[in-house]
């Protein structure tokens, strides 16, 4: 591939994606690419972001999980200035949709609001995320009433400002309030960072009396992850003007955040001041009864759509629920996970083998995984010593602790082959690639090998005491 390609301004008109999808293609392989990558669509490009499509919820989810870093690794080759990727789902009736709203002029009785020729069609508000399939618990309980309260009845309380970590369920309450208002009211429901660019776009065109004009002839405002405001003067200022004028027509403000009005950093006095005066509610992480409750809901779900699969174990999700603890977003996404190697696979995973899968969000203690710890266990498994692993002999019973090592090594680090090589008395690359095809092939015909792996893994990645090794 000639990297010499002038592709230096990214946009939909010159961008050559097919540069990208071929690198895809060689560093990630043909089969992961042909499976996953090739069903990705790139769509346009934001200051320092790339927005790209897929066709299911459940790609972007896997994607995002396996391969986001490498792929934006990728592309920063030919455009250094991007930091991050964003997702839309869009299959064949949601693109056929929105070409119809971009093609159609804006009326004034659409319920619903959006800036002609934008990409503010992608932030419409989704139909999966209702109020009946919010679930509750004592953590997110106060924050789901004042939506629902805002939502029978307006202005009860306003600025109504929920915050709470990541992918703890703020943007499925906004888009639930949206939801059961739009058909009566006006909504317009944006992030922050769409509202930014806008701004800027409208600034450059010189048009800022058609910006005013959309964001303040509005019913219902929702304004999702407040925080990107931070430090853009100018736009706070218009942003304050614009809260302020709906308020004084009655218009319902809702807005979400990552953490309270006060510890807003580098916002203005007067904007935290307004937001504190209205209902401020948070979103706790959830405890451990709301984390049952929401693994079995999205495994019903995820069972429901793959019945002819195999089934996600309730000892596997009681491990889960009491595991990952972080955000919803990470139970569900393990859950994805899991649902994911069954089908690949063909077989439901082993707590050792669920433990690996999920072994970045995990909270358990953490252990640092080196080269040198991976020795260290496999010697002790195979009874053997270092200093006989790493030597030059070739006795059968040196040979395949030590390719299992290094198979280990590969798969549990980050390092290069050239890298494992040199911790292993500076072996040839070539050595290692055939110590990991040769576990692999074993590991398809031995089960006992398939079961001394696993018991590795797990004790390399989470020094269990209580190990079988």
């Amino acid at each position: 591939m000639n990297k010499s390609t002038n592709i230096n301004n990214l946009n939909p008109e010159n961008f050559e994606w097919k540069l990208v999808q071929n690198e895809m293609k060689s560093k990630l392989g043909l089969d992961i690419y042909e499976s996953w990558l090739k069903k990705i669509t790139f769509v346009d490009e934001f200051n320092n972001y790339l927005l790209l499509s897929v066709p299911t919820r459940f790609i972007r989810d896997w994607i995002t999980s396996r391969y986001l870093d490498q792929i934006l690794q990728i592309i920063r080759l030919y455009k250094k200035d991007i930091i991050r990727i964003e997702f839309k789902i869009d299959d064949q009736d949601t693109l056929q949709k929105t070409n119809e709203v971009i093609k159609k002029p804006l009326e004034r009785n659409e319920n619903v609001s959006f800036i002609k020729d934008s990409y503010l069609q992608y932030n419409r508000i989704d139909p999966n995320k209702r109020f009946d399939n919010f679930i509750i618990g004592t953590s997110n309980k106060l924050a789901y009433e004042a939506s629902l309260k805002v939502s029978e009845n307006t202005s009860h309380y306003n600025p109504l400002y929920i915050y709470g970590g990541v992918g703890m369920g703020k943007t499925h309450l906004l888009n639930s309030i949206g939801l059961e208002l739009k058909d009566n009211n006006k909504v317009m429901f944006i992030s922050a960072e769409r509202f930014m660019y806008q701004f800027v776009k409208s600034i450059k065109a010189n048009d800022m009396v058609k910006f005013k004009e959309y964001f303040r002839n509005t019913d219902i405002l929702l304004i999702d992850d407040i925080q990107f405001i931070s430090g853009k003067e100018a736009m706070q200022e218009e942003f304050f003007h614009t809260f302020n004028a709906l308020l004084d027509k009655g218009s319902q403000i809702i807005v979400s955040a990552d953490r309270a009005p006060n510890k807003l950093s580098r916002i203005q006095d007067r904007i935290k001041s307004r937001f504190s005066g209205g209902l401020v509610v948070d979103i706790q992480k959830p405890d451990l009864e709301l984390r049952k409750k929401i693994v079995e809901k999205k495994t019903e779900e995820l069972n429901s759509l793959y019945a002819d699969q195999l089934q996600v174990s309730k000892d596997i999700q009681d491990f889960i629920s009491k595991e990952i603890s972080a955000s919803i977003r990470e139970l569900v996404g393990a859950i994805n996970r899991v649902v994911s190697f069954s089908r690949i696979y063909n077989k439901a995973p082993n707590l050792s083998e669920t433990k690996v899968i999920l072994k970045d969000l995990l909270n358990l203690a953490e252990n640092k995984v080196t080269i040198d710890l991976i020795q260290t266990i496999v010697c002790k498994f195979f009874k053997i010593s270092k200093n006989e692993m790493l030597s030059s002999r070739r006795s059968r019973y040196l040979v395949r602790p030590r390719q299992t090592a290094i198979y280990l090594t590969k798969i549990l680090t980050s390092k290069s082959l050239p890298e494992i090589g040199r911790e292993f008395s500076n072996r040839d690359h070539t050595t290692i690639i055939h110590s990991v095809k040769t576990i692999e092939k074993i590991k398809e015909k031995d089960p006992e090998m398939v079961d001394n792996i696993n018991k590795l893994k797990n004790q390399i990645l989470y020094n269990n005491k209580d190990n079988e090794i």
